[in-house]
């Protein structure tokens, strides 16, 4: 395994390799959180994803397998006792974490005075009481990666609906995703002494499950297109590269940030 400890040090052809890293990618079987992934298995990582369906888990990682090392564990976070039988595992096989993406989320859509108060119950779970609690579960592991040249690296995944009120009515997820960013510049001002970057990303448009309804139509998806300013939907390449920029030598000295990645949609919502 190659040995990344003295990265700070490295030319500037390694700016941006995080190769012989490891990494942790929930929600990994499918939309963003494959398309992360995928770029951290290309890239020269070992990833292990989890996802809630061991089938769709166990051949996604078994996909990536073909570009390099992914392992698949599959289980439903928004239990509690899942999250700490996934560290149990990863310390039986890794002695340290250098990467944690946070992924793994949920959102709910309905009309004002149909909204379900149950929906804030379950999107706070998932959103961001699981993040929260999977995250402090794998300190261990990511204090072992950590150094002051070579940060650890918690990257969660928010959303662009959480920096400004947007045009569906998504009223619990987007409150979840502005939770997201908070919890991520509170863990970051908290690790920084401890050589722990945490930074979150929030997306605009990409193909995904959550997005389906809207961009599976070509109509909606023309739409949806033309009012981003750059004139299109994300793509896997888009999210993949902000997270191996946050995981690599290049975003060391980023913590407590939140990046849209949207488009230029999050200008025009301020």
């Amino acid at each position: 395994m190659p040995d990344h400890s003295s990265e700070g040090a490295g030319p500037a052809g390694d700016l941006f390799s995080v190769a012989g890293k490891v990494a942790v990618v929930t929600g990994g079987s499918r939309g963003i959180g494959a398309m992360i992934a995928e770029g951290l298995v290309r890239a020269g990582c070992r990833v292990y994803i989890t996802a809630r369906k061991a089938e769709a888990c166990d051949a996604k990682a078994a996909e990536l397998s073909a570009y390099g090392e992914c392992v698949s564990i599959p289980l439903d976070l928004a239990d509690p006792a899942a999250a700490e039988q996934l560290v149990r595992q990863l310390a039986e096989r890794e002695e340290r974490l250098d990467i944690l993406v946070n992924n793994a989320g949920a959102t709910w859509g309905a009309p004002l005075e149909e909204y379900p108060l149950d929906a804030f119950d379950k999107l706070w779970n998932i959103n961001v009481r699981a993040l929260f609690q999977l995250t402090v579960l794998c300190l261990p592991l990511l204090r072992a990666a950590a150094s002051a040249e070579n940060p650890a690296r918690v990257v969660n995944i928010g959303s662009i609906d959480g920096l400004g009120v947007p045009a569906m009515e998504s009223y619990a997820y987007s409150t979840t995703k502005a939770g997201v960013h908070m919890l991520t510049r509170h863990l970051a001002s908290r690790l920084a002494a401890e050589s722990i970057t945490v930074n979150a990303v929030a997306p605009g448009p990409f193909d995904s499950k959550m997005m389906a309804f809207a961009l599976d139509d070509p109509a909606s998806r023309a739409a949806i297109a033309g009012s981003v300013p750059l004139s299109r939907v994300g793509r896997p390449d888009d999210m993949a590269g902000v997270v191996i920029y946050l995981a690599s030598r290049a975003g060391s000295y980023l913590t407590g940030a939140v990046i849209p990645v949207d488009g230029g949609l999050a200008a025009l919502r301020r």
